[in-house]
């Protein structure tokens, strides 16, 4: 057993309303520049749609993740190392420009500048790209509230995956495609931070890398020589390349933020509060052998098999011997992430058949059996009733277990049965009905389970959906290793570090980067300082603290 500790999200679809938050507020901190004006690292889609880029989930055209080869070993779907020397100059599988979409913005000068006239002034489209007048075709969530109607639903590649699919009464699957008849929901998609990355895999200058400390993916800007073999190498389609520095760039899960105790940008002004972020403890020994689990159907159980349960003795004492820190052992102790994951298994990860190991895991919606039966005049929250219409979803279970478990449906039901149940019970409480403990007997719950996972998914305190460590803290011991006098080089006698003159730690390059009584600063406390200075409801409680 070698254990790691992986930072991961969950997304609860239930109570995503499309606003967007959380892309402009990524856009805006991430990806406002130059060269990157076609990049949303974070995208919310219109379920069933396309996507972004249109119909990235089309492995068969695009190459990306892992398949096996005839000896049941794991191979890139791309190609492996002499096709991608072979290839390394032209790589042709890769979206184009109009499969993400050209960015436009509209000629306002046409508006502001126009003089009187009988006729209006009209701000005609222009590309970000050439400058040229464009014509507005695609967009990044081009199916937005079925934008793309009928034709837009079809094209789904997942829609087309369930279609194929046959059931056990030889009747194919069929998504309903009315515009009055289709249920709709809501995808937001970020960089999943794999535990197996098809990109980092991909990478030939060795720029894609998976930090050690947190399982974060990130490109190393100097080393990235913008081969491109990353973007093919995603399955998710969620590495970009900027045409202005010729570098490939990537959904960082905003780690400056995670590393002083804060959740990313995304999760922050999420309007739904639908986003969890927290520590997994997994074995990394046992990665491989998950991956490679050759019925892709059983690649959900065989991620569950990877991850650690904290509270074990033993794992705990193993996760000490490998390095891991102690407040990250206790944060992955009362990670929501770990909680809804495996221990009231209600969220499921993305596209598990690509076999990348995604650590960004959603919560399947239930809100429209719920609303189906409160239209025919049924009690919509009763347990009976849910229970039983979970297979009559306008979505059909096999549509959302193509998403989320490569097509095994099973997962998909007792996640539903499990949201249904928490919503019946909870209900009889809130109303003080007398409890039922049939109804959380039937998923195999108790009473306290359901209140628990109540209590996590409705009305928990930003505390609750957030429990971050700081890398600070987690790595408190090597800074401290820098408080020894002769520790430095810098602060050897006579040395910029030891100047004699200005406050109390003072140095060459300001306050701070000197010395106090001949140790240098530590800088653990500016970390908190700083989430203290971010996370104070007003002025003056921020300077109490």
């Amino acid at each position: 057993m070698r254990v790691l500790a992986q930072i991961a999200m969950v997304m609860n679809l239930d109570k995503c309303i499309g606003c967007h938050t959380c892309s402009v507020t990524c856009k805006q901190t991430w990806t406002n520049r130059s060269g990157m004006e076609y990049v949303w690292f974070n995208n919310v889609e219109t379920r069933p749609g396309q996507g972004y880029p249109r119909r990235y989930e089309d492995q068969e055209k695009w190459r990306g993740g892992w398949e096996l080869n005839r000896r049941g070993a794991l191979k890139l779907k791309s190609g492996g190392r002499f096709h991608a020397l072979a290839t390394i100059f032209s790589n042709p599988v890769l979206p184009e420009i109009k499969d993400y979409y050209e960015p436009w913005t509209y000629e306002y000068k046409n508006l502001t500048d126009a003089p009187l006239g009988d006729d209006y002034p009209v701000a005609e489209p222009r590309s970000l790209i050439t400058g040229k007048p464009m014509k507005i075709e695609w967009s990044s969530n081009w199916d937005d509230n079925l934008g793309g109607g009928a034709e837009g639903v079809a094209a789904d590649p997942m829609v087309a995956k369930a279609q194929a699919r046959e059931t056990a009464d030889r009747a194919a699957v069929q998504v309903k495609a009315a515009f009055e008849q289709t249920f709709m929901f809501y995808l937001p998609r970020i960089c999943e931070h794999c535990l197996n990355p098809a990109c980092v895999a991909s990478c030939p200058s060795g720029a894609m890398y998976k930090r050690t400390e947190d399982g974060i993916v990130l490109v190393d800007q100097d080393r990235c020589r913008g081969w491109r073999k990353c973007v093919t190498g995603c399955p998710y389609k969620k590495v970009y390349f900027n045409h202005r520095t010729g570098k490939a760039e990537k959904c960082t899960l905003c780690y400056p933020r995670l590393e002083v105790g804060l959740p990313t940008v995304c999760s922050e002004t999420c309007v739904g509060r639908l986003r969890y972020l927290g520590v997994v403890l997994y074995d990394a020994d046992k990665v491989t052998a998950a991956a490679s689990t050759p019925d892709e159907k059983a690649l959900y159980e065989a991620q569950l098999g990877v991850f650690l349960d904290p509270a074990d003795p033993e794992v705990r004492r193993a996760a000490e011997r490998d390095g891991i820190p102690h407040d990250w052992i206790e944060a992955a102790r009362r990670s929501p992430v770990y909680a809804l994951i495996s221990t009231y298994r209600v969220a499921l990860p993305l596209h598990p058949e690509y076999r990348t190991m995604p650590m960004v895991w959603y919560v399947p919606p239930l809100s429209p059996v719920v609303e189906a039966l409160t239209g025919t005049g049924h009690d919509g929250e009763d347990a009976g009733n849910l229970f039983g219409a979970i297979d009559t979803l306008r979505i059909p279970l096999e549509y959302l277990a193509e998403l989320f478990t490569a097509g095994d449906v099973g997962p998909v039901r007792a996640a539903l049965e499990r949201l249904a149940a928490m919503r019946s019970y909870m209900r009889g409480v809130n109303l003080g009905d007398p409890a039922d403990p049939s109804v959380p007997a039937r998923v195999g719950m108790t009473p306290q389970d359901i209140e628990d996972m109540y209590r996590l998914l409705a009305v928990a305190k930003y505390e609750e959906r957030y429990v971050i460590p700081t890398a600070a803290v987690g790595d408190a011991r090597r800074l401290e290793e820098s408080a020894v006098p002769d520790g430095c080089g810098l602060d050897a006698p006579g040395g910029p570090g030891m100047l004699p003159s200005g406050p109390p730690g003072a140095g060459p390059f300001g306050d701070d980067s000197g010395t106090y009584q001949g140790l240098p600063l530590v800088t653990i406390e500016n970390f908190h300082a700083s989430r203290r200075r971010q996370t104070a409801d007003d002025v003056s409680a921020e300077e109490e603290l």
